[in-house]
């Protein structure tokens, strides 16, 4: 899974001028619309040959027309931002509801929240978790697994990024900056009393976030922060991701990668990376993997084995819905994390003032990495312990999955049997509300004893 990928494939852009990829994003735009009708008419097909009344419905043509027309239409589809799906949960044995609303909103993030709605609240102590969710071209909803997995022990939020072609120009520029000012903003909507995990991307903004709190001495920092394949030192390890972005340069990706939002989107002529060219460097990477599944997906639907084309279309459903990046936020990530290694330089800023993680006293860390990870390569993450010197070594910690990549790190099964629980341990663990620091002792005659 590409997520966190910034650079995408833009070699396939070829070599224009500044902006040059506004034409192509407007040519995507209307070719899709002129798609519409082969799509209805695939759609039409393929019914026509799944319909029971059809005598040619069971027949091997039969089959093979109605998948060939689901696949093509699925191709040439526009998907949108996936649903949670999240009804429910299950807390101490008991089935409890789950209720999903925005208790914080700016123009390009919503803070949810995954209320449990307990009738007999639980005895063990529920940790407050924001999940800080990547902006890197997918939504939040990729994270589904990674929310499951915390509601049992957890009061979970979540960052829901907005599509930026779905952002009018009035509302303003988004960049890096306002990227960790949204982040301090919601720990203060939280009190304090919480942990904050990133996934991927966040991993630098979120660190940056911290230790500007912490400079400012910020009584609302969170109880730890758990950094999950995030790219905090790209010289380690570089994957090919990391060199590319390194070898071109932000102006390159400038004027390769950057557009100007087609009408009638509400963005209209804000200037994005598009989430197509997005989808084109995420399949890219792993294209022959994709390939093969589809083919898996053809044969399964002939043979109507539909438990396997239903995860296929979850799977894909997801994957293949990306969104837009405001170019400020993407150009400037780029050109901090990925070229001029800022963080680990000591020479990041936020607002003019300088991000210095050494800060950072009060907050637990816990990184994870992933053994196979390609897109944030092992080392990266666990980098954050060097710049983070003055957190007690009793509250750091690192954790190596063995036989994942990126994806791994924060879904699947691994995550949850061998990632999960130790997360939650950590976040007990380290929880100022639950485990109060002890008081300081003093030496007397009689030994040691309690400061009153």
């Amino acid at each position: 899974m590409a997520i966190g990928v910034f650079g995408g494939a833009p070699e396939l852009l070829g070599k224009g001028g500044p902006l040059s990829t506004t034409p192509l994003y407007w040519l995507y735009e209307w070719s899709h619309a002129a798609l519409n009708p082969s799509r209805a008419f695939a759609d039409a097909t393929r019914l026509y040959f799944k319909n029971p009344v059809n005598p040619l419905a069971n027949t091997t043509f039969g089959k093979s027309v109605a998948a060939a027309c689901e696949m093509y239409e699925r191709s040439i589809r526009r998907y949108a931002k996936p649903e949670w799906r999240i009804p429910s949960t299950l807390v101490g044995g008991e089935r409890v509801p789950v209720q999903i609303s925005a208790i914080w909103e700016r123009p390009f993030c919503k803070l949810l929240h995954f209320e449990r709605l307990f009738e007999h609240p639980p005895q063990r102590p529920q940790p407050k978790v924001l999940i800080v969710a990547p902006m890197s071209g997918h939504y939040a909803t990729l994270l589904r697994g990674t929310v499951e997995a915390l509601l049992p022990r957890h009061d979970v939020y979540i960052t829901d990024w907005m599509d930026a072609r779905m952002v009018p120009v009035a509302a303003g520029r988004f960049d890096l900056d306002d990227y960790i000012d949204y982040v301090i903003s919601m720990l203060h909507r939280l009190g304090g009393d919480c942990h904050v995990i990133a996934v991927c991307q966040p991993s630098v903004p979120v660190i940056a976030a911290i230790a500007r709190m912490e400079a400012e001495g910020d009584p609302y920092v969170p109880n730890s922060m758990i950094l999950m394949g995030g790219p905090i030192d790209t010289r380690v390890n570089p994957t090919a991701v990391n060199k590319a972005a390194e070898h071109r340069g932000a102006d390159w990706f400038r004027s390769h990668v950057i557009g100007k939002v087609p009408f009638p989107h509400p963005g209209f002529m804000r200037e994005v990376y598009p989430g197509f060219l997005q989808l084109t460097g995420f399949v890219s990477m792993n294209f022959d993997r994709h390939l093969d599944a589809h083919k898996q997906m053809f044969q399964h639907l002939v043979q109507r084995d539909g438990d396997s084309a239903n995860r296929h279309r979850e799977f894909y459903d997801e994957y293949l819905a990306v969104m837009d990046l405001t170019a400020e936020f993407y150009l400037q990530t780029v050109e901090t994390v990925f070229v001029r290694h800022a963080l680990p330089k000591g020479a990041m800023t936020h607002r003019g003032k300088p991000v210095d993680p050494a800060k950072i006293r009060r907050v637990a860390l816990l990184t994870i990495e992933g053994e196979n990870d390609d897109i944030s390569g092992v080392g990266q993450t666990e980098a954050a312990h060097r710049l983070c010197v003055n957190i007690p070594p009793e509250r750091k910690a690192h954790y190596l999955q063995l036989d994942v990549g990126h994806y791994g790190v924060f879904n699947g099964s691994r995550y949850r049997a061998e990632i999960a629980p130790r997360m939650a341990d950590f976040m007990l663990s380290n929880n100022r509300s639950f485990n109060p620091a002890p008081a300081p002792r003093r030496k007397t005659a009689a030994g040691p004893k309690l400061v009153a």
